[in-house]
């Protein structure tokens, strides 16, 4: 025979007839060393039956063949089989044509019988498992579904003698093998499900004997698992339907048959024993709870073909593994369950995904087995916990989308021990929660189970805070164990979205994302009071940042495209958005009903979650609320429905309820699981008679009237008092019960057997109230409630979307940033740094997606926080470091820098900082305050690139600004006008002070300054630098803001403090002078503000508001800061009316900066007198058009006068307004600007005076003319121009087309008191000048005024000519020019006398003189008199003689006449007060001028009119 046999599974040289007589006499062998089976002779009964009958021997006709059947009664009989198996297979050339029953049938019988051995039965599954490896046994073989059954039978009721234990247990692991090599070889498919049952309960029986060694029962638990990986794969050659129906068609038939059981102290395997110990059943007991009882019966040969083995096995191997896991049944001890729990861990392993699509097995493993491993996550035992959470983390894996609730539960419960909340009051949890509060662990004398029930909203104080169950805090090795397997639960990439669709935009669900986010994130930071060592709670630590950063992570992945598209069959996500925010409204109202209900109802009505339907009664609106809301407190819903006057409300709850056809005590039960029952008996009553007159509704059977509903509905609640309140001894029985309902159904009895139902149905089901029970009863109702929730709720949602990741990041940012920030500064771990660092990274990314500014100011104050470059101090004065000379370059080895260089954890975070800003600086907003304060102090320790320490100037180009300065005078005057104010007082960042000596620097301070330079080279601080001039406007807006908020805290605000804190100690009169030291952080400030204004024109709009208002703060407290602050101010502030310039909208900001410049303190507008000139020339060069109105002009001028006591400044500053007066196209000047123009020229002359008088009080014996003096020359030009400006009157009267009047007022009359002014100039050559061209104007023909007003010939006199005279004759005056006054004095009373006689006594004067001429007399008086020996003494009467003649040939001026005298009234008054006046000094002087005529007759008299001859003047 050919060696190969059919179904071989290896290749053997001998034959198979070879290997099974060679076993054949192996076991003989055995059987023989054996002193009783050696003695045994075969007996007759044993021989063949043709060769009896051909000797003639009557053989009795029911002696079967021993071996066929399976029984061998004697060691005769046993050894008999051997013998006549050996003589057929002699015969047999081809073995494989024998039956296998025949071939194995001895075998079999050694294995079943009793009477064997160990050695004996040893040898036997020897030879099974060879004949399994050889081939013997395979798929063809002749009847090899009654073999195998055979073989099934014999190794479940395996029988021997006990030896010595180690020999016992090698034949326990052979009998394991041969089940292997059945189960899982290739003819395993041929076991029906009853041999698969048998097999399978043999090697979980051993496994868990607890009698038997440790290496025995882990062995076999090895085979069980190997079994299970076999039975459970094939459920994916199964079909679903058919299985299913075949399970529903068969039943119970092989129930009997197929039951498994476990036992963990009956006899072990070797002891002869006929059943196992029995486990009866109480009557509460469900099928599932308890394994039935193992019936053994002698194995019969199936009759016919069997199908092989499917669903009803694997059902039933479920089905008792998980009852082993119940806690609950104290016949299983932990290590059962542990052996349970690996096998139910193997099974779901491989075949979690598959068993979902049996309904039979997943609703097992849902209810029992979800409930039973949930129960055991609580245990004491480490082994059976951590089993547990393996099991579960497993199923989680697989069966994820059928396990929704029971997700969310475990979720929950695990968050609830690693983050226990405060205890919470018993009497306000709802039932469930009190069911289980005081429940004890697993393996405790009292059975318990946990409650894993829902945790706190993340809603605020507003919100219900979700009941929960008060579990001990997980600690050491308990609380990592959980951690680990809470991340080995989230792994997939979509878990935290799938928890945010399922539960947070769930009505009735935990904000589930939320709480494990908040959870993660708190257990980053350090928990007090939870013990264990610091390795467990820093890992614990570190499981929870994985948490967090695996959730960024994948985030930012979906931004990243990695995302998948939102199934159609799945809810819209605008649905499910628009529940989540309807979700708090919900919660809210909830909370406000269960604290005080009409609040409540209010706070629902008004936000529209009752009343919305106005068809819909109230009542009816607010039941359904009340009844579909889990938030309301069952209690408080009890006594709020049973209040007299909510009675509609009650009838309408108990309304919304389907009593139709239901018995009343389930109805009743319904309804009462529903609410809390409340103790007053007139609400018991209220209750009771609308459920009967409800449920009367209905048309039930056995109740005939409403009244007979009532008292029943009352029997029924005080029969399950009766029966389950444990202070109740002697139960009601049920003739009791019937007792007391004799004839209340409408006058006759309910049916026994209707009562019987009812009686039954409480006795062994408690109607259990929410709030009322605890313990495992209370449990099982929750559990129910679970499970009814469950089939409502659906699958599980399960999608890597990106739809819901904006919302869900919005909500949990801050927390995240938090705590990766925390991670990030505590620990030292380089993993958990780099993890870190990313999830810092990703957060920044997701900010930028998602558009969230806030999140990168968090990020950024976050790890700003971390870079030790954040100062409290703010110094005022910069210490001299030293300076070191690095390849070429100037290295400054600050106290920060040999800090920071030592801090490794600072420049990473600097790092990770500055190179997440660089890129994203448009998503910046708060966070800039931190950018700049960091830039601050790196500016301060000369760390800064020399690009961003630069300040322009209008007058030296670019200089760096310096750390440390002397307090310098203010600016000198000189006159070479190359050098800014600036440059006096500029010291370079590096220069040491005379008066403080500079420390040396150690190497090893040089090294860490040179680690601290190549950190702030790798921060691309440049490149950020340029990236904020090229901001978008917002973020560009919130950087200027920054800026400002810090320059503001280093100027004004410090300036505010110090001073109140001078006023306070010191006195007002201190705290006005005080100016505050040079700082250099606030120059560096504002020149970063305003270059940054300056490089984003486009934007000036928008950020001239925040830098103009520091910059006013600045300017209008000049004097209490340094100068070069100021000076600083100043150019900022013109190199920004360059740019405001250009904008036609904001030009009149450029005058008010004007302004503000114009009133600047004198001795600070001098020392910034260059700067401003050079900033007004280089706007007005740039843009000449831009002054048009008066206003503007007036404010320009003033700030060119402001610079008039710079000498330089006013140079430049006159050039220009000798640019604009002596233009040639005579453009520039206009009516707008002249007036202006006048007066700042006449400015400059006035400081020539001035300049003039100084050098006289000097007594210089050189004094100040045109030739040596700028200031002197400028005046003698300036009064030129002055003077010259008449050419415009003319031009003026046609272009506005102004009447003469205007044209005086306006432009006439400030000419002239300019030039009156300057004539009484201390400087004799300006003085003379100016009263040159006053004369000259006065008396010529172009002086723009209307003879025929007098008003505006008085204003000649009055504001020109008179303040003119007066001044001269102040004595203080001629002090100033001693010797040369006079000769002014004199020149001006001509000039007085020649204007009174060219413009008053003219002929055809008709106003009245005689004030203005009186005025005239008084000055020539005092002329004349103020000095006998002046020139005046004489001049004066002389220059009066000629008025007097002109007055009196023009008619004026006449004497009386006798004897009658004809003058009018004009003329005797005025030359009564003429003569008067004159009189008093120049005693007849007027008569003697003019002396009266002598009298002639009145015929020969001249005519009154007729004037007299004038005088010849002198």
């Amino acid at each position: 025979m050919d060696s190969s046999s059919p179904g071989s599974s290896m290749a053997f040289s001998v034959s198979v007839k070879h290997i099974l007589l060679s076993e054949v006499l192996s076991v003989t062998s055995v059987m023989r060393k054996n002193s009783r089976w050696a003695l045994s002779t075969p007996s007759v009964t044993s021989r063949d039956s043709t060769l009896a009958t051909s000797l003639g021997l009557r053989v009795s006709k029911t002696a079967p063949h021993t071996y066929a059947s399976g029984h061998g009664s004697t060691e005769q009989e046993l050894m008999a089989g051997f013998q006549d198996l050996k003589q057929l297979v002699k015969e047999v050339e081809d073995i494989h044509s024998l039956p296998l029953s025949t071939l194995l049938g001895p075998f079999l019988s050694i294995i079943r019988s009793p009477l064997s051995t160990g050695p004996i039965t040893s040898a036997a599954l020897t030879a099974l498992h060879n004949f399994f490896l050889c081939g013997l046994v395979h798929p063809e073989a002749a009847s090899l579904q009654s073999t195998l059954a055979e073989l099934s039978s014999a190794l479940s009721s395996c029988k021997f003698e006990a030896s010595d234990s180690s020999g016992d247990e090698v034949t326990l692991l052979k009998i394991m093998t041969v089940i292997q090599d059945a189960l899982c070889s290739s003819v395993g498919r041929k076991l029906g499900d009853i041999e698969v049952c048998e097999m399978l309960e043999t090697v979980l029986t051993t496994s868990c004997q607890m009698r038997l060694s440790e290496v025995l029962r882990r062995s076999a638990e090895g085979s069980l698992h190997h079994l299970v990986r076999t039975v459970f794969a094939r459920l994916y050659d199964l079909d679903p339907e058919a299985e299913e129906l075949k399970l529903a068609d068969n039943g119970d038939m092989e129930g009997g048959e197929m039951k498994m059981s476990v036992s963990t102290t009956g006899p072990p395997p070797e002891e002869p024993s006929e059943s196992e110990e029995p486990n009866p059943q109480d009557d509460n007991s469900t099928p599932e709870a308890t394994p039935a009882q193992a019936v053994e019966q002698p194995p019969e040969t199936p009759s016919g073909p069997r199908p092989a083995y499917g669903l009803p096995s694997i059902l039933e191997l479920l089905r008792v593994l998980i009852n082993i896991l119940d806690p609950n049944d104290q016949a299983h001890t932990d290590s059962t369950r542990l052996t349970a729990l690996r096998t139910l861990n193997v099974a779901i392993e491989v075949a979690g995904r598959r068993i979902c699509d049996y309904p039979s097995l997943s609703v097992l493993l849902l209810d029992h087995g979800c409930k039973y491993l949930f129960q055991l996550a609580r245990s004491d035992h480490p082994v059976v916990l951590q089993t547990a959470l393996r099991t579960i983390a497993t199923m989680f894996e697989t069966m994820r989308p059928k396990l929704k609730l029971q997700q969310e539960l475990f979720l929950t419960f695990t968050v609830d021990r690693l983050a226990p909340p405060p205890v919470p009051a018993t009497k306000n949890l709802p039932l469930a929660q009190k069911a289980l509060a005081g429940s004890p662990r697993p393996g405790s004398s009292v059975p318990s189970t946990p409650h894993l029930g829902p945790p706190p909203s993340e809603f605020d104080d507003k919100v219900p805070a979700t009941p929960r169950l008060v579990v001990p805090p997980a600690r050491g090795d308990t609380r990592e164990l959980l951690l680990e397997t809470l991340c080995q639960i989230s792994r997939h990439p979509s878990f935290m979205v799938d928890l945010y669709v399922n539960y947070d935009c769930d009505m009735n669900c935990e904000n589930m994302f939320e709480r494990l986010i908040e959870f993660s994130a708190k257990g980053i930071y350090p928990v007090q009071g939870l013990g264990g060592q610091d390795y467990h709670l820093q890992n614990s630590q570190f499981l929870c940042l994985d948490l967090l950063l695996a959730f960024v992570g994948r985030m930012a992945a979906r931004a990243e495209g990695a995302g998948e598209p939102w199934p159609e069959h799945f809810p819209r996500s605008e649905e499910l958005q628009e529940i989540k925010s309807k979700k708090k409204l919900i919660l809210t109202g909830a909370s406000r009903f269960n604290t005080k209900p009409k609040t409540g109802l209010a706070f629902l009505e008004e936000n529209k979650l009752i009343y919305t339907d106005p068809n819909e009664p109230r009542a009816v609106s607010l039941a359904k609320f009340l009844k579909n809301s889990a938030r309301i407190d069952k209690r408080l819903l009890g006594d709020f429905i049973s209040r007299p006057d909510n009675i509609d409300v009650l009838k309408a709850f108990m309304m919304l309820f389907d009593f139709k056809g239901k018995p009343v005590s389930e109805a009743l039960r319904e309804l009462l699981e529903s609410f809390r029952l409340p103790g007053e008996s007139q609400q018991i009553n209220r209750i009771t008679e609308t459920f009967a007159e409800v449920y009367i509704a209905t048309e039930p059977e056995d109740v005939k009237t409403q009244d007979a509903v009532y008292v029943l509905t009352y029997s029924i609640i005080m029969l399950n008092t009766d029966q389950h309140n444990p202070q109740i001894r002697k139960r009601m029985s049920l003739e009791d019960y019937m007792r007391n309902l004799k004839g209340v159904n409408d006058g006759a009895d309910f049916a026994p057997e209707y009562l019987l139902n009812i009686y039954e149905s409480i006795r062994k089901r408690e109607i259990v109230m929410p709030e009322e029970h605890t313990g495992q009863l209370g449990f099982e109702y929750a559990w129910k409630e679970l499970l009814t929730r469950t089939r409502q709720a659906g699958d599980l949602f399960m999608c890597n979307t990106a739809l819901f990741d904006a919302d869900m990041f919005k909500n949990v940012w801050r927390t995240v940033v938090s705590a990766i920030a925390y991670a990030f500064i505590t620990f030292d771990d380089d993993y958990i740094i780099e993890r870190a660092i990313t999830g810092f990274r990703q957060c920044a990314t997701l900010a930028r997606h998602f558009d969230m500014p806030d999140v990168f100011d968090f990020v950024v104050v976050s790890l700003s926080q971390a870079t030790s470059l954040l100062s409290d101090a703010q110094p005022t004065q910069v210490p001299n470091y030293p300076v070191i000379d690095i390849d070429g370059q100037p290295v400054t080895v600050s106290s920060l820098s040999v800090k920071f260089g030592t801090n490794f954890k600072g420049q990473l975070a600097a790092v990770v900082l500055f190179n997440i800003v660089n890129g994203n600086a448009n998503a910046l907003r708060e966070g800039w305050t931190q950018i700049f304060e960091m830039f601050q102090t790196l500016f301060l320790h000369s760390l800064l690139p020399s690009r961003m320490l630069q300040m322009e100037d209008f007058l030296g180009g670019t200089s760096t600004i310096p750390l440390r300065r002397s307090q310098p005078a203010r600016a000198q005057p000189r006159s070479d006008g190359l050098l800014s104010a600036l440059s006096s007082y500029l010291m370079t960042p590096y220069a040491s002070s005379s008066d403080a000596l500079v420390p040396d620097a150690t190497d090893a301070d040089i090294e860490n300054t040179l680690c601290t330079i190549d950190c702030i080279s790798t921060c691309r601080l440049d490149e950020l630098y340029s990236q904020i001039m090229q901001l978008e406007p917002e973020a560009l807006v919130a950087a200027v803001r920054a800026l400002e908020a810090l320059a503001h805290e280093r100027t004004v605000a410090r300036l505010k403090l110090e001073s109140d804190d001078i006023t306070s100690n010191m006195g007002a009169s201190q705290s006005s002078t005080y100016a505050l030291p040079y700082d250099p952080a606030s120059v560096f400030l504002l020149e970063t503000m305003v270059s940054i204004a300056r490089q984003t024109p486009e934007h000036i709009g928008e950020i001239w508001p925040i830098v103009f208002e520091h910059l006013s703060a600045l300017l209008s407290t000049s004097t209490q800061y340094g100068i070069l602050l100021i000076e600083r101010a100043v150019v900022a502030l013109l190199r920004l009316c360059l740019i405001l310039a250009e904008r036609h909208a904001l030009r009149d900001q450029i005058y008010l900066s004007f302004d503000l410049l114009a009133r600047l303190p004198p001795s600070v507008a001098s020392a910034v007198a260059e700067q401003v000139v050079a900033g007004l020339t280089m706007i007005l060069k740039q843009h000449p058009d831009i002054v048009h109105s008066q206003t503007e002009w007036n404010v320009g001028f003033a700030l060119l006068r402001s610079t008039i006591s710079h000498p330089e400044a006013a140079r430049q500053s006159f050039d220009i307004l000798s640019n604009i007066a002596t233009d040639p196209s005579q453009q520039l000047v206009t009516p707008d600007n002249f007036t202006g123009l006048v007066n700042a020229l006449d400015e400059f002359a006035t400081a020539a005076g001035i300049a003039v008088d100084a050098q006289q009080q000097g007594r210089r014996t050189q004094s100040l003319n045109a030739s040596n003096s700028p200031i002197v020359e400028r005046g003698r030009k300036a009064i030129d121009m002055i003077a010259d400006l008449k050419k415009f009157w003319a031009s003026f009267a046609e272009t506005t087309g102004l009447n003469k009047t205007h044209i005086w007022r306006q432009f006439g009359l400030p000419l002239l008191s300019s030039l009156a002014r300057q004539s009484s100039n201390t400087s004799r050559e300006l003085r003379h000048a100016a009263l040159v061209h006053l004369q000259r104007i006065l008396l010529g023909p172009h002086l723009p005024i209307d003879e025929n007003s007098h008003s505006q010939i008085e204003d000649i006199f009055n504001r020109v000519l008179f303040p003119l005279l007066d001044e001269l004759l102040k004595p203080q005056t001629l002090m100033r020019d001693p010797l040369g006054l006079p000769e002014t004095r004199l020149r001006a009373s001509a000039l007085l006398c020649k204007a009174f006689m060219q413009f008053e006594a003219r002929e055809g004067q008709t106003a009245d003189i005689r004030v203005l001429w009186i005025q005239v007399l008084d000055l020539l008086d005092r002329l004349m008199h103020v000095d006998r020996r002046d020139q005046l003494y004489e001049a004066v009467p002389e220059s009066l003689k000629n008025v007097l003649l002109v007055m009196n040939a023009t008619g004026l001026l006449v004497p009386p006449t006798s004897p009658d005298d004809t003058r009018d009234e004009r003329q005797v008054s005025l030359w009564a007060a003429t003569h008067e006046r004159i009189e008093r000094f120049l005693p007849g002087f007027l008569d003697d001028i003019i002396p009266a005529p002598p009298p002639q007759p009145p015929a020969e008299a001249a005519p009154a009119s007729q004037p007299a001859p004038a005088a010849p003047s002198s």
